[in-house]
């Protein structure tokens, strides 16, 4: 049985599943999750460095999803298979990005590895060990 791909609802139910997770708001509709007062997964207002290169449109539909460092940022962004990217912007920041529209790209699992990851990457030593104790 083939897993099915990951959705926008996926990404949110996943996010707010963790434990210890808040939800603010940046103004707009865009949720900002943190755990600790600490944002893990967040959606960019449209920017200049996040852009369509055909039309020059900025997009609109971008997530900021921490990592726990630069090896793991690398590895998701210069995996070919897989639909996270950055930007200048974003150099030496432990994120890496994801358009919602390229969201079905990934599993279920998939995704929820990565928010989990996110989470982990945010929050406390003690939040840490408890979730990892409970989970592996």
């Amino acid at each position: 049985m083939t897993e099915r791909t990951a959705t926008e609802a996926d990404l949110h139910r996943v996010a707010r599943g963790m434990p210890f997770v808040t939800v603010e708001q940046d103004g707009t509709t865009r949720p900002i999750y943190q755990v600790g007062r600490k944002s893990f997964v967040f959606f960019r207002t449209p920017r200049p460095d996040a852009f369509d290169p055909v039309t020059g449109e900025r997009y609109d539909d971008v997530v900021v999803i921490w990592v726990d460092g630069e090896a793991t940022k690398q590895g998701l962004v210069q995996d070919p298979s897989t639909p996270f990217f950055t930007t200048p912007h974003f150099d030496g920041h432990p994120s890496v990005l994801l358009r919602l529209t390229r969201v079905g790209e990934l599993t279920v699992s998939e995704l929820t590895e990565v928010i989990e990851d996110a989470w982990l990457a945010r929050a406390s030593e003690r939040r840490r060990t408890d979730w990892l104790r409970e989970h592996g």
